[in-house]
């Protein structure tokens, strides 16, 4: 299957991608806007990263229960339910005037986007054309492009109001609810239900394992970089929101067309090695230089090509990591990966206003630090994450896929 043939994939492909360009502005829409709530509603920096915090950790909890959804309700029922939530809980959210009702209802916010996060990478990965790495690849795209212009949407509607963006997404995702209610064919559940049981089950596979806990790690610096830095720039909603298009740009840029060329010529391992220590790297010289504003910018952006090598590297790892089904995969893997995400911010605006405002930074890279801890202990149990995809695996993607074009 050649490279150009990924980007030649059915329409309902396209529709769950588009849908998740726009769930993925979810993540750091909110970013611009951090400061201005913290100085409009007179509220702490850790107060105001609880908008993080409820996000990641409700989105952590309810991935557990994604798997058991779809396989009763089908696919297309489930990205439809999570959409409506997301539309139900950012409107709700741009209605509130304090940050407690904020945090509440991106609380909502997550329950919607994990029912549609692992519904749309399982969904992917199933209809699209090729390789199963070549349609993770193609999610990684969608994932970037929502990542780099979240920023820049919350940046330039947070400069009319703190609750623009809220609304901005709110509107988006109606759409993205349309397209996909007409452009993806109806689902059926699956032939077997997923038990509420089997995510857990599926951590027992010490490779799925081992991965999901070097992703926690290594989120705990990815959203230590997110929340915290806007505190530390001390900048308006524009300038932060081009200043995380930078780097949702280089992340999209690296996880599409950089991952797949260092994965190719020194496999799987030895490139996420490279990425995370990377990113470890740039964010202890953003610990040592946290009052340089050039240093703060710039370690920012160049974060966002290490993370993109990394999540399109991490999650074909989980793709492939036990013999369980991907949507199964992906929940377990989501589940344990979004307990860093959720506890980071917290704790990054705590350390940052009682100890100092580098200390966070410092946290994050000794978290990424000690994942690559746990990704070298566990590599045995991965060996095989280069092994090519049979054929009959290619055929049947194919035949899936094929299946959904009209």
């Amino acid at each position: 299957m050649s490279e150009t043939s990924m980007w030649r994939q059915p329409r309902p492909v396209w529709a769950v991608a588009f849908a998740s360009v726009i769930a993925f502005m979810g993540i750091g829409l909110v970013d611009p806007i951090l400061k201005p709530i913290a100085d409009d509603l007179g509220a702490s920096p850790s107060q105001v990263s609880l908008l993080f915090t409820s996000y990641m950790a409700v989105m952590g909890v309810a991935m557990l229960i994604t798997g058991a959804v779809s396989s009763r309700i089908g696919a297309k029922r489930t990205l439809l339910t999570g959409l409506a939530i997301i539309v139900v809980g950012s409107a709700l959210a741009g209605m509130q005037d304090g940050v407690n009702g904020i945090v509440m209802f991106r609380a909502v916010w997550g329950l919607g986007n994990a029912l549609f996060v692992a519904t749309a990478l399982a969904t992917i990965v199933r209809s699209a054309r090729g390789s199963t790495a070549q349609a993770i690849i193609l999610y990684e795209a969608a994932l970037g492009v929502g990542i780099a212009t979240g920023p820049l949407i919350g940046g330039l509607l947070g400069e009319l109001s703190w609750k623009g963006p809220f609304f901005g997404v709110a509107v988006l995702m109606v759409l993205a609810l349309v397209l996909t209610s007409v452009m993806l064919p109806a689902t059926p559940p699956a032939a077997k239900a997923t038990s509420l049981a089997d995510p857990f089950r599926a951590l027992k596979h010490r490779g799925l394992l081992v991965v999901a806990i070097t992703a926690m790690l290594y989120n705990f610096g990815f959203f230590t970089l997110l929340a915290f830095t806007p505190f530390a720039l001390e900048m308006g909603a524009i300038q932060i929101g081009f200043i995380f298009f930078g780097w949702g740009l280089l992340l999209a840029i690296s996880s599409v067309f950089v991952a797949p060329r260092l994965q190719h010529r020194f496999g799987t391992l030895p490139s996420i090695f490279f990425a995370m220590t990377m990113f470890a790297v740039l964010l202890a010289a953003m610990a040592v230089f946290t009052m340089s504003k050039p240093v703060l910018v710039v370690g920012v952006v160049l974060a966002g090509f290490a993370l993109g090598i990394n999540n399109t590297l991490i999650t074909e790892s989980v793709m492939k990591a036990a013999p369980v089904e991907r949507g199964v995969a992906s929940a377990a893997y989501s589940f344990v990966r979004f307990g860093g995400g959720a506890v980071a911010p917290w704790l990054a605006g705590k350390l940052g206003e009682e100890i100092s405002v580098h200390v966070p930074f410092w946290v994050g890279s000794g978290a990424v630090v000690l994942g690559m801890v746990v990704l070298y202990a566990g590599r045995a149990a991965l060996s095989h994450l280069d092994d090519e995809e049979s054929a009959e695996e290619e055929r049947m993607d194919e035949a899936m896929a094929l299946s959904l074009t009209d």
